[in-house]
């Protein structure tokens, strides 16, 4: 059960959808109440009774009439993505309001933006404001090639030589450590993106001693160290188990067989979803930034909202017909 901000659930219409890079579309959504939004917002939408998916609002209308989302199609799909992908004009939907988990604080001297992937969906509306207000800032964009990052022409246009971007099969991977050397203590640094990529922003940061409440950031569930994979589920002193497929998490696995757990942000987070693991036959994918890099190292407990479980045969590089053999297994210790 939820602890955190109330949800406002509303009815929703597709307006359009169109493909915005590969594998990511972007999707135009009108409600039946004025959808308010601002930069670093996003909204729920209910895929299924049982099914809830978070998207970055790209844009908003000013009057509040219709919001943009940027949706990354998951190979491993069986739900969410998927589903996004298919809708077509005119389609109901239900979604919350806007919700404000990652905001931007307007008056630092100073900004970085750095977006990895579809993580350039949270950025976006950010680097607008941004350069609306005449702010110094940098704008990041990562990405495995071009035509995989979204947006690309619209960021060129809008921001120039403001804009860098970082293309893997061109050669150019990113800098961490060279990047924050540039950085002072009085810049404020955003980022969105994989947690591989925001886990070498964050390392090079402490190492630089710079201010943590300066470093600002939302997390992807579904970007780990791992590839998704189905594993077994069982709650100690209880029959209860299930197989948790790889596009579905814990917390929802627990929810599909009645188990009630405590949970707010469902982006690994705020720690409120955190349980313990009794038993553990595999590795655990912490996609969480709410541990430290020594609490992780234990695997004595997780965050059910994002982290999953790896076959040992995953974490060592094996193939997928190795991988099914020796399927994970993970045992939840509840209060």
């Amino acid at each position: 059960m939820s602890q955190g901000t109330q949800l406002h659930w509303q009815r929703a219409v597709v307006k359009s959808r169109r493909a915005a890079a590969d594998e990511i579309a972007e999707i135009v959504l009108a409600g039946e109440r004025p959808l308010f939004t601002e930069p670093g917002a996003h909204i729920d939408v209910r895929i299924a009774p049982d099914m809830v998916r978070s998207y970055s609002v790209v844009e908003g209308a000013v009057d509040g009439s219709w919001v943009k989302i940027g949706v990354r199609r998951s190979p491993t799909s069986r739900g969410g993505s998927r589903f996004m992908h298919a809708l077509e004009p005119g389609d109901p939907l239900e979604v919350t309001s806007p919700l404000q988990n990652f905001p931007l604080r307007v008056g630092a001297p100073r900004y970085v933006l750095l977006a990895g992937g579809v993580g350039i969906t949270a950025i976006h509306s950010m680097a607008r404001v941004l350069k609306r207000l005449g702010a110094d800032y940098q704008l990041i964009f990562v990405g495995r090639s071009r035509p995989a990052m979204a947006f690309l022409d619209e960021l060129h246009r809008e921001h120039g030589p403001r804009l860098r971007l970082s293309v893997d099969d061109e050669g150019d991977v990113l800098d961490v450590k060279g990047l924050l050397g540039q950085v002072d203590h009085s810049t404020e640094f955003y980022m969105c993106g994989p947690i591989r990529l925001m886990d070498a922003v964050r390392r090079a940061w402490i190492e630089r001693e710079l201010p943590m409440p300066n470093l600002r950031y939302e997390t992807f569930g579904n970007s780990g160290w791992f590839d998704p994979e189905e594993f077994e589920l069982r709650i100690r002193g209880s029959e209860r188990h299930t197989v948790v497929s790889p596009d579905e998490s814990i917390l929802e696995a627990l929810e599909r067989v009645g188990v009630e757990a405590m949970y707010d942000c469902r982006k690994g987070e705020c720690g409120l979803c955190v349980v313990k693991a009794d038993q553990l036959n595999g590795v655990i994918d912490h996609r969480d930034v709410f541990f430290s890099e020594a609490e992780k190292s234990t695997d004595t407990k997780l965050c059910v909202c994002v982290s999953r479980v790896a076959s040992c045969a995953n974490s060592a590089g094996a193939g997928a017909e190795d991988s099914a053999s020796t399927r994970a297994t993970l045992t939840l210790d509840f209060p």
